[in-house]
């Protein structure tokens, strides 16, 4: 065997097992919840359908920050997400939902600028000192966590852990290698926060 295809079989094998290992540490993560309180639970934003209605996915997230909410884990809610190409803000129709299930309108803190994780990160952290949080609880799809954690380490906020819903498709196969190539390429990335 040739000495470069000898080199080619172990970068593979090398990237396969780099590849693997990663998504083994983002699902048990993802899936982890420590039972821990804060002052904040920040929920982020998914697809809002055309009618208005929001996306069971983003509905399961919602109903896993009520349950935050609910059983005293946190004391207010930051929902965030951008505007859909379906014509709608998400942390509004977010906050919406959250109303109509008795959360009252004053504990709820809308980011309709969150238009990616980062965005959501960047903004939150924004309105860290006006509502005077030291404490963070994220809540997504469990392989979208370990990367949202890492980017709000890198603008050095740690008081953070997260929940996700128990609610799984078979699109989160694609999830899990998309969330891969992201997290690497944001955790080289210099994150640049506007003014």
């Amino acid at each position: 065997m040739k000495k470069s295809t000898r080199i080619m079989k172990f970068l593979t094998m090398a990237l396969f097992l780099w590849l693997f290992g990663h998504i083994i540490y983002t699902v048990f993560d993802g899936l982890k919840d420590e039972k821990s309180s804060a002052d904040v639970a920040l929920i982020l934003g998914n697809k809002v359908n055309k009618d208005g209605t929001i996306s069971k996915r983003l509905e399961k997230r919602l109903d896993c920050g009520l349950n935050l909410y609910k059983t005293g884990r946190v004391k207010k809610i930051i929902v965030s997400g951008g505007l859909g190409k379906e014509g709608h803000f998400e942390g509004n129709k977010m906050k919406d939902y959250l109303v109509s299930k008795n959360v009252p309108d004053s504990v709820i803190i809308v980011d309709n600028f969150g238009n990616n994780t980062t965005a959501s990160v960047i903004n939150t952290l924004k309105i860290k000192d006006k509502i005077q949080f030291n404490s963070l609880i994220i809540v997504s799809q469990y392989y979208h966590l370990t990367r949202t954690k890492m980017l709000f380490r890198k603008l050095k906020f740690n008081k953070i852990s997260s929940v996700s819903p128990k609610y799984f498709e078979f699109r989160d196969v694609y999830s899990l290698l998309r969330e891969f190539a992201a997290y690497y390429t944001q955790y080289f990335r210099t994150i640049v926060v506007p003014l």
